[in-house]
């Protein structure tokens, strides 16, 4: 008799059913498969520069996509355990207790990551396989016209020689398992009490309302595409800063992998098929080229992307004046276009990509901080957080990454530009009187 092949996903930045490889491999190799995900308490305890690794707002949405994601694996008969520990201290335990014969998870490469599965692998027989995949690309790293070592560090070089010559892969499609596949566990999904967190309803201003998981990220794109056809103006409403359609949007779904960057650009290419092709619609493909980049970048230059000086290794006069870094945090500053977006990103854990621009411009370059502080705080509180687009972008804006030309804005300019009539700042800005 040959023995059954069992296999366990792990589920990391990949929360969802649709398009993720692991789960799909999973799936056709094995007789029995069963899924985990952990809400590691490392990720909800004070960093090093004193705020904490996750703040309320995404904690809250990664509680919604965790739900989600559960209910999806139940529909292809599988079951999802759930817990509040240590992947490296549970995992061994799973894989022994079950007879594991493969784990199943996306490749990821910043140190912490690689740290926990290097823990894993010391605690678990050599006879179990580690499968992993890189499903968080838009354009796969086995396709692009680069070897890692030799990526641009210039963006549009980049984008030009992959759009030349690399196709995008189709998405994945996970096939149910037979019924007897899903077995009851008991386990409980951790509540914003259990991780440290008092529940909170949103405040009513946020330009982004939605909750976490596939569900609500497949129901933003049949919105933003086909309900409003919002996809057709983006170029041209994108650096808004009031509402929930002046950008798509997807940002929070992509960081933890509700949704995959493929998914997004078939739809793009049915909709301009459909509907019609512009600049718009072609922009939105160019900002999820923008994101992969910043992938590569943190893939080529490993830690490089958490040093002061960047990957360019750059030597500045930072300052960490802690005032000044209140006062930031606080919107308290002496710009009041700087401040309406800090109080927004305080009160809803969302800022605009204008908005992050120009704050993290006059955190590095106005009052010369440590960037690195401002990119720590922004990783406490955006729900849309993602490693590499984080540091990507504040070493962009700091000077120590990858801008050619080292810009500085000039904020009173960009609050003319973008809130003409200062109805942003009013929102944000005004006390509120009840």
């Amino acid at each position: 008799m040959q023995k059954k092949q069992k296999g366990l996903v792990w589920f990391r930045n990949d929360l969802r059913v649709h398009d993720n490889e692991s789960l799909t491999n999973a799936i056709d190799e094995n007789e029995t498969v069963i899924a985990v995900y952990f809400f590691d308490p490392r990720h909800f305890e004070d960093t090093n520069f004193g705020f904490k690794k996750t703040e309320k707002f995404r904690a809250k949405f990664l509680i919604e996509s965790v739900i989600i994601l559960k209910e999806n694996l139940e529909k292809l008969n599988i079951p999802l355990l759930v817990y509040h520990q240590r992947p490296e201290d549970l995992i061994p335990e799973i894989i022994t207790e079950n007879g594991v014969d493969s784990i199943y998870f996306q490749e990821e490469w910043t140190s912490e990551e690689m740290e926990v599965l290097e823990n894993i692998k010391l605690k678990v027989s050599d006879s179990v396989a580690f499968k992993s995949t890189y499903n968080q690309f838009l354009f796969h790293p086995e396709d692009i016209p680069f070897d890692i070592a030799s990526i641009p560090n210039v963006f549009t070089q980049f984008r030009n020689q992959c759009e030349k010559s690399t196709k995008i892969r189709s998405e994945f499609t996970a096939k149910p398992m037979p019924e007897d596949n899903l077995t009851t566990n008991e386990n409980l999904i951790p509540s914003m009490e259990t991780l440290g967190f008092a529940d909170f309803e949103m405040d009513s201003r946020t330009a982004f309302p939605y909750q976490g998981g596939e569900d609500e990220a497949m129901k933003r794109l049949q919105n933003y595409f086909w309900e409003t056809k919002k996809l057709s103006v983006y170029k041209l409403t994108r650096n808004g800063l009031i509402g929930t359609d002046f950008s798509s949007k997807f940002s929070p779904w992509l960081a933890n992998g509700s949704i995959s960057s493929k998914t997004i650009y078939w739809e793009i290419i049915k909709y301009e098929q459909q509907i019609g092709k512009n600049e718009s619609t072609y922009w939105l493909i160019f900002e999820l080229i923008w994101r992969d980049y910043f992938k590569y970048i943190s893939l080529k230059n490993g830690n490089s992307i958490f040093k002061i000086g960047g990957i360019l290794d750059k030597k500045y006069d930072w300052k960490t004046n802690q005032s000044a870094i209140k006062k930031w945090i606080n919107g308290t500053t002496e710009e009041p276009f700087v401040n309406a977006n800090m109080i927004e990103l305080q009160q809803t854990g969302w800022m605009s990509n204008r908005g992050r621009q120009n704050v993290g411009s006059f955190f590095a370059k106005e009052l010369l901080i440590d960037w690195r502080i401002g990119a720590a705080y922004f990783e406490a509180m955006l729900i849309d957080y993602d490693v590499h687009s984080n540091y990507g972008n504040w070493m962009y804006v700091s000077g120590v990454g990858n801008d050619p030309r080292d810009r500085k804005f000039n904020i009173k300019l960009q609050a003319s530009n973008y809130d003409g009539q200062s109805k942003f700042q009013k929102l944000w800005l005004q006390q509120q009187l009840f």
